[in-house]
């Protein structure tokens, strides 16, 4: 379980979709543009959604809790990176078996949904 910490909030992810969405917020912040970032609660502090607005000039931490950076799947990476680009802002959403390469079909995945927090409580749900 990584984290990311953002003006004195941390939300803990799992690594997998924490490197995805790491590519998608230095995408955005590279660029200078200002945004909208949102993920769901974990039940244990009352359920429903968080949003940060993420701007170039505050500091931003990703920790991993893994040695080694975990595979990259492009086809979630082009979905997260277009919901970064919409008016709702990026939503921290699992990866769907439908966007699994052709190439990996055959290799079992496994969907996650994110159940985070703005506390060191967070949780992701794994779904086999």
């Amino acid at each position: 379980m990584g984290s990311l910490t953002y003006d004195r909030v941390t939300v803990d992810f799992d690594d997998r979709i924490l490197a995805h969405l790491q590519i998608v917020i230095v995408q955005k912040l590279r660029r200078g543009e200002s945004f909208l970032l949102s993920w769901r609660n974990a039940a244990e502090v009352g359920d429903g959604r968080s949003s940060a607005w993420l701007h170039p000039a505050i500091p931003l931490y990703f920790k991993f809790s893994g040695g080694q950076p975990p595979s990259i799947n492009p086809l979630w990476l082009a979905q997260l990176t277009r919901s970064a680009n919409s008016s709702q802002g990026l939503v921290a959403t699992g990866e769907d078996r439908s966007m699994v390469e052709p190439a990996h079909s055959s290799r079992p995945e496994a969907s996650f949904h994110i159940h985070a927090a703005p506390t060191s409580q967070s949780t992701v749900a794994r779904e086999g």
